[in-house]
């Protein structure tokens, strides 16, 4: 289970990133991809091509973080690439959790 504050934000590069990437190269698309400050203390968010790899930076104020998960079975359901000029996504931190769950948020309703 992932337990985030209220007040840390979640970016997702929506569609294919390359999963070679580590800690210098994601925060190069953190800045240029999805627009935002790596430093921020936010999650940042990419996913393979074939959707079973993700990686998340984060920076805790000494250093970044970088926690990936790799799927023995199946698919992630990640955002697909834009078609209009969005850079990123931002979602809540609930939305990540479920996405690393293995639930597909095109198929769920949110309720009030």
């Amino acid at each position: 289970m992932l337990n985030l504050p209220q007040t840390v934000k979640v970016f997702v590069a929506p569609g294919a990133t390359d999963m070679r990437k580590s800690f210098d190269t994601l925060t190069a698309a953190a800045r240029e991809v999805l627009g935002q400050d790596p430093l921020s203390g936010h999650l940042f968010g990419f996913c393979g091509k074939d959707r079973n790899r993700i990686k998340i930076l984060y920076w805790d104020g000494t250093g970044f973080w970088l926690f990936a998960k790799r799927l023995a079975i199946g698919t992630f359901s990640w955002p697909a690439a834009p078609t209009s000029g969005d850079r990123g996504i931002e979602m809540r931190a609930e939305q990540l959790a479920m996405i690393l769950g293995g639930v597909d948020l095109d198929r769920t309703e949110w309720r009030r």
